[in-house]
């Protein structure tokens, strides 16, 4: 049985495609052809091609083996690296009173049952 992909949101569907486009003239400018790219990351030529094109079915593993190839691996240091949300939101739990739950006293053990 196939596995099924949910469908990609067009707003990532643009980020994937500007991606491969960065990634692209990237090559372009390091005067690499596809082909070489695809022998030094250790992958096929169409699997170059489709990651250049935004297929959203290319691995993050190749992005960042191309990016290592086109030396610009210390990019994928800045992902998600300023998560101002994520430290919003743990600050606002750490502000939030800590709610004491009622504790019962264990039994005076000098009492004698009835």
């Amino acid at each position: 049985m196939p596995r099924l992909t949910p469908p990609t949101h067009p707003r990532h569907v643009r980020q994937l495609s500007t991606l491969g486009e960065r990634l692209r003239a990237a090559r372009l400018r390091r005067k690499l052809t596809q082909a070489m790219v695809a022998e030094r990351v250790g992958v096929t030529l169409p699997t170059i091609r489709k990651l250049e094109s935004g297929d959203p079915t290319s691995s993050l593993a190749t992005v960042i083996r191309v990016l290592q190839v086109l030396g610009l691996a210390q990019d994928v240091d800045k992902l998600a690296a300023e998560d101002t949300l994520g430290r919003q939101l743990q600050d606002r739990e750490l502000k939030r009173p800590r709610r004491r739950t009622a504790t019962t006293c264990p039994p005076n053990s000098g009492d004698k049952p009835g």
